[in-house]
């Protein structure tokens, strides 16, 4: 029975990970937008971030969101306005071009706000939220074993890191590289607008 749940889960997260959303362009524009180390520290970011949405959902946090909306309307308000904020911040970038193979002399982008800006969109993303409050609240049975649950965990933030890094590797590939610097100031405006559309568009879902 748990290795059919957790083969379920495991189709149910991986399927999430891949849809387009905050985190996938957040760790698209980092990879482009600086180089793929940078990348995949925003990955690892996002992953660190899922286990904060499995600690409050295994804790029991996750039913007072749902019971409580007052709470999660200001989740929801502050998740919405700092991608907004990010998608703000990237647009109004002026950058300089990327050498191939992705490494400056001065990084603008140190390892450890990389780390920051994926955790944060992904601890902020009231669909990330909802998504494990689904998860752990309809599909885990309540006498699930410690020991699932801890295995269900790893997998949840080890798919999440691994599917953005291999984001990050796609996506600082020498000649989509090189095809980016073409085009850089245009895309890292568009990279910030549809951040922007994307805030929006939670704030008022």
């Amino acid at each position: 029975m748990y290795f059919r749940l957790f083969l379920l889960i495991f189709g149910i997260h991986l399927l999430a990970v891949m849809s387009p959303g905050p985190d996938f362009v957040m760790v698209l524009k980092n990879a482009l937008q600086y180089n793929r180390k940078i990348a995949v520290y925003t990955a690892l970011g996002i992953g660190l971030g899922i286990g904060v949405h499995i600690l409050y959902s295994i804790a029991g946090v996750a039913y007072l969101l749902q019971k409580n909306q007052s709470l999660f309307y200001i989740i929801k308000i502050a998740g919405a306005l700092y991608i907004i904020y990010m998608g703000a911040k990237t647009f109004m970038t002026q950058r300089k071009k990327i050498e191939i193979g992705g490494n400056r002399n001065s990084p603008e982008l140190s390892t450890w706000q990389a780390i920051k800006t994926g955790f944060f969109t992904n601890v902020l993303n009231p669909k990330a939220s909802l998504f494990f409050l689904s998860l752990f609240s309809v599909l885990m049975p309540p006498d699930v074993p410690i020991w699932f649950l801890i295995g269900i965990s790893f997998m949840l933030i080890t798919v999440t890191f691994l599917w953005f890094s291999l984001v990050s590797v796609i996506f600082t590939n020498r000649k989509i590289v090189k095809s980016y610097e073409k085009y850089e100031s245009f895309l890292v405006k568009a990279f910030g607008l549809i951040l922007i559309f994307l805030g929006i568009a939670i704030f008022f879902e």
